[in-house]
């Protein structure tokens, strides 16, 4: 008797928006934005993030639990920078801890700007899964909440992490390139 495993993919997203208002230097933002690595490093964790090329580089997500599963998404982002505004996209992703998942989709949009008040930003965060064994008898209405608050609570990290870092690593660059 064969078994269905049809089963429809998971998909959920998150959405936050930054306002960062710089008073020193902020006519040096444009400039400040075209240090790639420097400026996804100061964005995300870079003890996580290692550089492949220029514009490419490798971050290991911080690891979360979903219903007693340890959850490890490894993904490859693309930047592309010019004068006053940072892009980022993921442009592969893997997920380990989750047993055989080969359907794992995560997708990042993020834009940082400089404007004359300061750096301005939106990401979107989006995860397409299929529903892992392990996790079929609980309903997909209920992981899709949980994974639009993990993925809430990962931007919510970001936006922190962002405000305090970047600002920082900002001031820090101004002064370093003052010649």
């Amino acid at each position: 008797m064969p078994h269905k495993t049809l089963f429809m993919p998971l998909a959920f997203d998150a959405r936050q928006k930054l306002d960062l208002p710089i008073t020193s230097n902020s006519e040096r933002l444009p400039d400040y934005l075209l240090q790639e690595e420097r400026v996804v490093g100061a964005m995300l964790d870079s003890k996580k993030l290692t550089p492949l090329s220029p514009g490419s580089f490798r971050y290991v997500v911080t690891s979360f639990k979903v219903f007693q599963l340890q959850v490890n998404p490894i993904v490859s982002i693309g930047v592309i920078s010019q004068p006053g505004k940072l892009t980022m996209c993921v442009t592969d992703s893997q997920l380990e801890g989750l047993g055989f998942i080969d359907d794992f989709d995560l997708t990042l949009e993020a834009i940082l700007e400089a404007t004359p008040r300061g750096l301005e930003g939106e990401a979107i965060l989006g995860v397409t899964v299929s529903q892992p064994p392990l996790l079929r008898l609980i309903p997909p209405k209920i992981l899709e909440s949980t994974g639009h608050s993990i993925l809430n609570g990962i931007l919510l990290g970001i936006k922190a992490r962002v405000g305090k870092q970047l600002v920082d690593d900002f001031n820090n660059w101004c002064n370093e390139s003052k010649d």
